[in-house]
């Protein structure tokens, strides 16, 4: 009545007479009436009927045929009935807080808390120890609820999730996998059982190399394991989410041979053909992404035939279970694996409220004196559980998996190790997938093709080499290859052959050596090159050098020099640009030796279903600076090809015969310095195409020493061929038994010289005196129309006489035409001519004596 009192009190005396007799009525109808002869016990159960799991579709009926069973009994808790009192929780932890206080809050009074979801029991554990309650869960699997500080009087049939642990590595190690991922939704239960898998999995030596988590929504963390590429991958999240899950795993086509789920067993097994309007997928979406996936749950149904303290079997237990479920299909039916364990969850506390009626009369107390401050009952409660053991109708650990319904493929006995194998596990491909994919490492080689083609060419151009050199050799005594400086072009033949002989160990790589192998072809590389450019190059270059010197200096200081030829600076220039090489090459190899460097390439895909990728890779000649030596080396050879083109260009119109051959060499410098400035450039971009770099470099110099060779002794062979000279030398240098002298050749060719500049300045002169006479020819006329009108003015007196001159003093000087009439005398003022020369301030300085101009003529 004190409980009628509190609901009444309030505002009673606004309601009318009428109104109160009726809710007095109410209140007093609706207080419970204990039946005769027992008294009630209270249990606040909540079952998730619809979530993340709909555990209480199966476990709510299963609770309650347990209660009936008890209730029938004699034996157990005769002077007592248990009463269910149930709420649905949808497994969401804020529903389950408002239920709470309804159940806390409301008559009458609960002697037990049954909640089922992991969260909502979490929740429910936590304040439960406020009013002294004990809690006992069905369906919690959360490792964290193992924690007695935390839960001090929580209570649980189902096993921790961490148990699956063991039997998940156990797989792991069974199928050789040393790689897994992982997905989990953020809840509790899921964090706690990854942190259990992480270090089980940390100690037998296998790696999580993904970790993923959502929310609400997987489509993110679904990508990041396809992008990571994820194999082995274990899920971890209720049956909701676990739709939502699969539904991303079909759109991202993360299912099938190459890839094995790892889910939970405690789904329904129709789980993912159950319509969920939060999703987009189709069943026969959903079913094609889960096939495949395996689960491991613990045996909740004892697969032994023997009668606990129910006195029912397990097969009995599901007929009955069946019955009561009014002929629904199991596998849709949420909870239905749990429901055994629910079963057990009744039963074992009927079991211990029966083992705690005696202690407590011993005490002076009865069960119905139970409140929530009574904590000598609640701890009675707590020691009857905690020493509880009967036989239930649950049992052990299962894996179940593929093929469109679930099979049993083995049992794992974890306090033992035992693993039982059926054998009789199915894969989609050939056996059990990779954790990760295969990557099969795969040697990019030059193309033997291109190679042989090129090797030919550069044997060939060796061959030519050959030939020249023994040309040049054979005919060293003949006077227009002496011109030449023959040493320097052997010295040039030589050279291209090295340069063609780097072309073999260019192309020579992992295929035709061993890798250890591989240095000493870097540096045959390198020095063949490098010696083999000094040699040719640096003798072209000294020629057009000594050329430029010689014959580029002003007039007068060429008169006071003397331009003898001396061999031995032409060598020693050699020599020089050779040092300089040997001497850099080697700072370069003792400093920073080459060795091999492996270049990786973007993974490929092979053709075919295949569950590998290539990884291309492409063995190199490097060191740890070469950017800084091939700086150094380029920046040196490019000034000397650049220094090279300019001085040929400078020297291309000078001719002379102690270098014949000088215009050849500057047209092979022309086309080796453009080669070699265009190849080095080109091959450093594409030095990671081994075919395309080959190919430029290996062509460049076959090219370069074909152009040089032919260049240079083409000409010689042919002039020799054609006009005989070697013959006529040779016979020549037999019968003097000397050669020519060179002193007289260079006078020959001086006298040839002045005679030239000779010619040039009377070419100049008989241009000035033409000049002249056409200036004399215009005064002749002027000074003839003026002589008529003189005579007309001096008719009447005698003309005085004139001077008598001699007839040969009017004739002209020798090289000059004759007057046209022998009568026709020259003008007075001719004889005058002479100051007219003088007016002209340069004739008389520059007039020409009559056996000067006979001597240039002779």
């Amino acid at each position: 009545m004190a409980v009628m009192w509190r609901y009444l009190a309030g505002p009673w005396r606004s309601w009318s007479p009428r109104t109160l007799v009726l809710a007095a009525l109410t209140v007093l109808l609706s207080w419970p009436c204990p039946a005769l002869g027992k008294k009630k016990l209270y249990i606040g159960a909540l079952f998730p009927m619809s979530g993340g799991w709909p555990g209480g579709q199966a476990c709510r009926p299963s609770a309650q045929m347990a209660l009936d069973l008890v209730n029938n009994r004699t034996d157990i808790l005769p002077d007592y009935e248990l009463e269910l009192i149930y709420y649905d929780s949808k497994c969401d932890p804020g529903e389950a807080t408002r239920l709470l206080y309804d159940l806390l809050y409301t008559e009458p009074i609960k002697i037990v808390l049954m909640p089922g979801c992991s969260s909502v029991s979490t929740l429910v554990a936590e304040a439960a120890r406020m009013w002294n309650l004990i809690v006992l869960s069905y369906g919690s699997s959360s490792p964290a609820l193992s924690n007695r500080q935390r839960f001090p009087t929580f209570f649980r049939t189902h096993p921790s999730a961490t148990l699956h642990n063991p039997t998940r590595v156990r797989l792991f190690q069974k199928w050789k996998w040393t790689k897994i991922a992982t997905i989990q939704q953020t809840t509790e239960v899921f964090t706690s059982t990854l942190d259990d898998l992480e270090q089980r999995v940390k100690d037998a030596g296998i790696e999580i190399s993904v970790r993923q988590s959502f929310l609400t929504d997987p489509a993110v963390a679904v990508k990041n394991l396809k992008r990571q590429d994820a194999r082995i991958i274990v899920g971890l999240f209720y049956e909701t989410e676990a739709r939502k899950v699969f539904c991303e795993v079909f759109k991202e086509k993360l299912y099938g041979k190459k890839y094995v789920w790892f889910l939970i067993g405690w789904y329904a097994d129709n789980w993912f053909k159950i319509k969920d309007p939060s999703i987009n997928c189709t069943v026969e979406n959903m079913t094609e992404a889960v096939e495949g996936h395996v689960t491991t749950e613990i045996v909740m149904l004892n697969p032994e035939t023997v009668r606990g303290a129910s006195n029912l079997t397990s097969q009995e237990f599901l007929a009955e279970l069946m019955s009561r479920l009014g002929g629904k299909n199991p596998e849709e039916t949420g909870g239905f694996q749990e429901a055994p364990l629910a079963y057990d969850a009744v039963w074992a506390l009927a079991l211990a409220l029966n083992k705690t009626v005696e202690p407590l009369r011993a005490r002076g107390w009865r069960l119905e004196d139970f409140n929530y401050n009574k904590r000598e009952i609640t701890a009675e409660i707590y020691r009857a559980l905690n020493t509880s053991s009967f036989e239930g109708v649950s049992g052990h650990v299962v894996f179940d998996a593929q093929g469109g319904s679930y099979k049993k493929i083995g049992y794992y006995d974890s306090t033992k190790g035992n693993l039982s194998w059926y054998g009789n596990d199915k894969w989609i491909g050939p056996g059990p997938p990779a954790d990760q994919t295969v990557v099969i490492k795969e040697f990019r080689f030059l193309s033997q093709k291109l190679f042989v083609s090129v090797s030919v060419f550069a044997g060939l151009g060796i061959l030519l080499g050959i030939v020249c050199l023994t040309f040049n050799i054979y005919n060293s005594n003949v006077r227009y290859i002496q011109n030449s400086q023959p040493y320097l072009n052997n010295m040039t033949a030589v050279g291209c052959m090295l340069a063609l002989a780097a072309v073999f160990p260019l192309g020579m790589d992992g295929l035709h050596v061993h890798r250890s192998q591989f240095p000493i072809v870097c540096q045959f590389r390198l020095w063949l090159l490098g010696l083999g450019f000094s040699l040719a190059y640096g003798s072209m270059f000294t020629k057009i050098w000594w050329v430029h010197t010689v014959f580029t200096k002003k007039d007068e200081k060429k008169d006071k020099r003397k331009q003898h030829l001396e061999p031995w600076k032409l060598y020693a220039t050699v020599g020089v640009l050779l040092v300089i090489d040997i001497l850099s090459l080697m700072i370069w190899q003792i400093v920073d030796p080459l060795h091999i460097t492996v270049e990786k390439f973007t993974r490929e895909a092979p053709k075919g279903d295949l569950d590998v990728l290539i990884q291309p890779l492409l063995e190199h000649c490097s060191s740890e600076k070469m950017n800084t030596w091939l700086g150094v080396v380029y920046g040196y050879k490019g000034l000397l090809l650049l220094l090279g083109i300019f001085l040929a260009y400078e020297t291309k119109s000078i001719s002379t015969e102690k270098i014949n051959d000088h215009r050849a060499v500057g047209m092979a410098i022309y086309n080796v310095s453009v080669l070699c400035m265009i190849t080095a450039p080109v091959t450093m971009i594409l030095s990671s195409q081994q075919d395309a770099s080959f190919a430029f470099a290996s062509l460049a110099i076959v090219f370069s020493v074909y152009i040089t060779l032919v260049v240079l002794f083409a000409p010689k062979m042919r002039r020799l061929i054609t006009r005989g000279e070697w013959q006529s030398e040779q016979q020549e240098t037999m019968k003097t038994g000397s050669s020519t002298n060179n002193n007289d050749e260079e006078k020959s060719r001086q006298l040839e010289r002045e005679n030239k500049e000779l010619q040039k300045i009377i070419q100049e002169k008989e241009e000035r005196v033409s000049e002249l006479r056409n200036q004399l020819s215009e005064r002749q006329a002027l000074r003839s129309r003026r002589r008529p009108s003189t005579q007309n003015q001096n008719h009447s007196g005698p003309l005085p006489p004139g001077p008598q001159t001699d007839p040969k003093s009017n004739l002209p000087p020798p090289g000059y035409p004759l007057p046209a009439s022998e009568n026709h005398s020259l003008p007075p003022s001719f004889s005058n001519s002479s100051s007219l020369y003088q007016a002209d301030g340069k004739i008389s300085h520059n007039s020409c004596h009559t056996s000067r101009l006979q001597l240039l003529y002779k």
